[in-house]
């Protein structure tokens, strides 16, 4: 998995599988089969990894902050910055979530459902609030000269204070 992700972050989503990785490892691809099935569980299993990490993150961003949304959405804004490659994989795709190790997207979910008091459709909002802004950033899709982090702030602030 390790290999895996290096590879991931270093080239990309597209440049995953089981030959590219079997090479890295010094290996044949088919022997990548006898523990992942195919490309799909070999995604699936970053991702599950991914959401491993974002459970922990957030969940101290949230038990640690004066204000448990701005501290979140910053965890969420680093952790996309920090491994962007992954991020992408993780949500530029139809998810299989049949192929995920069970509960992780919803361990990943569960501090930001809190920060919001149960709110799903709060949760919601500001998490497409994060991600616009974060593949957005990712693209390279605002203005060279644009404030950003004031954007970040103002967009926070205006969760923040909602009911």
């Amino acid at each position: 998995m390790q290999t895996a992700r290096e590879l991931l972050e270093r080239e990309g989503p597209d440049a995953l599988s089981m030959r590219r990785l079997g090479a890295q490892l010094g290996i044949r691809a088919s022997s990548i089969y006898e523990h992942l099935r195919d490309k799909q569980a070999l995604e699936a299993a970053l991702i599950s990894v991914g959401f491993e990490e974002q459970a922990e993150l957030f969940t101290d961003a949230v038990h640690r902050a004066d204000d448990p949304i701005a501290s979140l959405v910053r965890a969420y804004r680093d952790f996309a910055h920090r491994q962007p490659n992954l991020y992408r994989l993780m949500t530029e795709r139809p998810l299989r979530r049949d192929l995920l190790v069970p509960g992780v997207e919803e361990a990943a979910a569960m501090p930001l459902l809190d920060a919001t008091g149960g709110d799903l459709e709060r949760a919601r909002a500001i998490w497409a609030f994060a991600h616009g802004m974060v593949i957005l950033e990712l693209n390279q899709r605002f203005a060279l000269h644009a404030d950003l982090d004031t954007t970040w702030r103002k967009g926070i602030e205006a969760f923040s204070t909602a009911p």
